[in-house]
């Protein structure tokens, strides 16, 4: 009967219309977040609370769901996916009101928005792929961190005198370079030093190639890159298994067959009477 009711849920788990459902729960739970940070009537915060436990009833029902139709429950929670649905919808369970930890209620409610990624694949793709280009994101970051430092010592040695409010130290100076690197009125910036420096567009631009062109780019082409051979992966990994699915059913099909066969050539060797 187990095994029975195990594979109903695997059915309705892969089913298209249930991951539907929860997808659009879960927009269902983003917009009654949105609409809990207005004013409203009496009547409707009591909707949207009854809306809220059934929207956790509903979660909680899923990923039982998902976990009583897993075939390999012993590697279950070794998915970080799965453990952090699970952690979303356990701590949802906390009572938001008249409660101690109403506030982590609260604040993990919201972060039940991100179970949007562990539903659909794309998404999962997208946060895996990023996760795994953080290693070699890691050294253009590093070189990065090397280029501003040298141009905040240098920015705050020439220019401290001519605004200290921009320029005062090594660390005001590397948040006025991140407000040059994002184009954040940095012309204002530049002509106020050029007053005094008319030579220091000259810093300005080569700052802005190194970083916002040259190391940016970098940073594109990397998750780009991985992006791409994760995507190769899971398509080579969906090819395998279609592959075996239909040795399986080749298999199944020859066995058949050869059965079929051997009861013919029993009936032709029965003596007949």
């Amino acid at each position: 009967m187990y095994e029975n009711l195990k594979q109903r849920l695997f059915s309705l788990k892969n089913n298209r219309l249930f991951e539907f459902a929860v997808i659009s729960v879960i927009i269902i739970s983003a917009l009654e977040i949105g609409a809990k940070t207005y004013e409203l009537p009496g009547l409707t915060n009591q909707l949207l609370l009854g809306l809220d436990w059934f929207i956790t009833v509903f979660f909680v029902v899923e990923i039982t769901i998902r976990y009583i139709a897993d075939q390999d429950k012993k590697n279950f929670f070794k998915d970080g996916w799965n453990v952090f649905d699970t952690l979303v919808v356990v701590v949802s369970l906390i009572p938001v009101n008249d409660s101690e930890l109403a506030l982590l209620a609260r604040l993990v409610r919201i972060f039940r928005v991100l179970r949007m990624i562990s539903i659909i694949p794309e998404l999962r793709t997208l946060i895996t792929s990023l996760l795994k280009a953080l290693p070699q994101m890691g050294y253009v970051v590093l070189l990065m961190f090397i280029i501003f430092y040298i141009y905040a010592a240098v920015g705050s040695y020439l220019f401290a005198e001519i605004n200290p409010f921009l320029w005062d130290n090594i660390a005001t100076s590397m948040l006025t370079l991140f407000r040059v690197m994002t184009f954040e009125d940095w012309t204002d910036i530049q002509y106020e030093t050029m007053e005094v420096y008319p030579w220091s567009w000259f810093y300005y631009m080569t700052f802005i190639f190194l970083t916002a062109f040259a190391f940016l780019n970098m940073v594109i082409g990397i998750v780009v890159n991985v992006m791409d051979k994760e995507s190769r992966r899971e398509a080579e990994e969906l090819k395998q298994q279609l592959e075996a699915e239909q040795g399986e059913q080749v298999t199944l099909e020859d066995l058949q067959q050869e059965i079929k066969e051997l009861k013919q050539l029993l009936q032709t060797q029965q003596p007949k009477g």
